[in-house]
């Protein structure tokens, strides 16, 4: 089981950096919404990076997580795991006060309802400029290594011997930030990128 570790020092990971990038985009999405009064779009904006966080991130640094890069890189993901959950909890409090509130008591002090409510301003400083694109390229990446998966009748964790995606230069200079996690999440022995004027994935099963 990982321990939470709120470490903001910690965060060093370029995978890490730009998912705080996207959810300080979200946090002040939401709050101009709450300031509007307009509490679905609130909502919807949240609900939206979750799927997003639940679907890709934690599936990209799954292992990393659990120390298979090294400590640093470890502490990098739970320290980034422990900053998005604490803000999701917030911003999900005042649609869901029961829940959050017991998962809140989990881990933390005090009430949820009593904290500082989330600020972009705090996370775009942990996220050191990072640019959010990064995540809307994995996400593009991985999709395309599970649908090869699907094609091929396997398991998502069945293993490949090689992945080849093929992609626009400046794509490419993204996803090499995070190719160790693209290898972990796809169970990758070797991973290849491409130039390309479109994004294509390409794999290759490996022997049983």
């Amino acid at each position: 089981m990982l321990e939470a570790t709120e470490n903001d020092t910690a965060i060093t990971e370029p995978v890490d950096k730009a998912q705080l990038a996207r959810l300080a985009i979200t946090v002040q999405n939401a709050t101009t919404s709450f300031d509007d009064f307009n509490y679905a779009k609130a909502l919807e904006v949240t609900e939206s990076f979750f799927w997003n966080f639940t679907d890709d991130y934690v599936e990209l640094v799954k292992e990393r997580a659990y120390g298979a890069q090294g400590d640093a890189k470890a502490e990098s993901a739970k320290a980034t795991l422990a900053v998005t959950l604490k803000t999701l909890l917030g911003l999900f409090a005042p649609f869901m006060p029961f829940v959050t509130e017991e998962v809140w008591s989990w881990w933390q002090v005090g009430s949820v309802h009593r904290s500082t409510w989330p600020t972009s301003d705090t996370l775009e400083a942990l996220s050191k400029g990072q640019d959010p694109k990064l995540l809307d390229d994995l996400a593009v990446a991985i999709s395309g290594i599970r649908k090869a998966k699907s094609d091929a009748n396997v398991s998502m964790r069945a293993k490949l011997s090689q992945a080849t995606i093929t992609a626009p230069s400046e794509v490419l200079d993204r996803l090499q930030l995070a190719a160790e996690d693209i290898k972990a999440a796809g169970c990758i022995t070797q991973l290849l990128l491409e130039s390309g004027a479109q994004v294509n994935v390409t794999a290759v099963l490996a022997p049983d």
